[in-house]
């Protein structure tokens, strides 16, 4: 009788796990039925808020349905991604995500999740490292300010956004390969980096190619780290073209918490990997100096212990973590 008993429920537990599986396959074909609440974890203004109103017109167009845009700040997003999984997982919240941030700051301290805590569905594009100069430096290409650096150890003073960073790390990464060293000067965000730029504080900056693209008239770029050209910035050569091999920046894409169901995990993709393909969407990101990205929910655990690999090398040897 208990043998029975027991085969009995687990056969129940069998039938309800099946149901649940058959009812959130079929619920994802209905999805989206109503406006997706997606958390920016900065303030208004700054890139990770342009790229999202960047795509909110195109989810609108391609699904019918509103992403509605908020901001929760602080830690440099470490607040709203601790708080990432007690958010509700239907589907209906979605977070963006930064990299080098969510692989370096649970590394430096506890700030209240870790790396394996986030559960990335797409990385949509990257901001380029670039180092920028003004227009009438003395540095008319990178070679001139290797020479120079190599000549002035520590005389290259470099802006750059924040410490720990896409734009620090690329510094620490390029001058091992160059064989210099130059001083990099962290600023709080990348408009007071350009601002000290400009204002000639310091003779360069580890930008991004946005930098680039807004202050054209001002600011020259000397290397992109990309693959290939920026399509905006055709003159513009890449580090690989010049000899270092670096392709880096500042990574962005989307999570969901925890508790979201698998078949809406590959929804939402799938959605975003729409958006990306659209010609008008592409052209609009690459006008702001963005690269688009396609690493999607099948690839985004391999892509994240690749960078992983990267940048905890570097901080270690910069003594940014232990």
């Amino acid at each position: 009788m208990k043998k029975e008993l027991g085969k009995c429920s687990l056969m129940m537990l069998v039938v309800t796990a099946i149901f649940s599986i058959l009812a959130s396959v079929a619920w994802a074909q209905d999805y989206p039925t109503k406006g997706v609440s997606y958390v920016i974890p900065f303030g208004p203004g700054g890139e990770s808020d342009i790229t999202a109103r960047h795509q909110q017109p195109f989810f609108k167009k391609l699904f019918g349905q509103d992403l509605i845009i908020s901001y929760k700040p602080g830690g440099g997003g470490a607040v709203g991604w601790a708080q990432l999984n007690k958010m509700k997982g239907d589907g209906y919240n979605i977070i963006g995500i930064n990299l080098p941030h969510i692989i370096i700051k649970p590394q430096q301290k506890d700030v209240g999740f870790k790396t394996d805590d986030i559960t990335g569905v797409y990385m949509f594009h990257y901001t380029p490292d670039a180092i920028c100069v003004n227009k009438d430096s003395e540095f008319k290409t990178l070679a001139d300010l290797v020479e120079f650096a190599k000549s002035n150890p520590g005389k290259v003073t470099f802006s750059g956004s924040g410490k720990g960073t896409a734009n620090h790390l690329a510094q620490l990464r390029f001058d091992k390969m160059a064989g210099v060293k130059t001083t990099y000067v962290a600023f709080k965000g990348t408009g007071k980096a350009v601002a000290a730029l400009l204002g000639k504080q310091v003779k360069a900056e580890w930008g991004y190619t946005s930098v680039g693209a807004k202050h054209e008239d001002k600011v020259r770029m000397l290397a992109v780290a990309m693959e290939k050209r920026h399509p905006k910035f055709p003159d513009v050569p890449t580090f690989k073209e010049l000899g270092f091999d670096l392709v880096s920046g500042a990574y962005r894409g989307i999570a969901v918490p925890k508790s979201t169901p698998e078949p809406i995990r590959q929804q939402l993709s799938n959605m975003i990997g729409e958006i990306n393909a659209d010609p008008e969407f592409r052209a609009k990101m690459e006008n702001d100096g963005m690269a688009l990205l396609d690493v999607d929910y099948a690839g985004y655990k391999a892509f994240i212990q690749k960078m992983s690999d990267i940048y905890l090398e570097a901080a270690r040897e910069a003594k940014i973590i232990k």
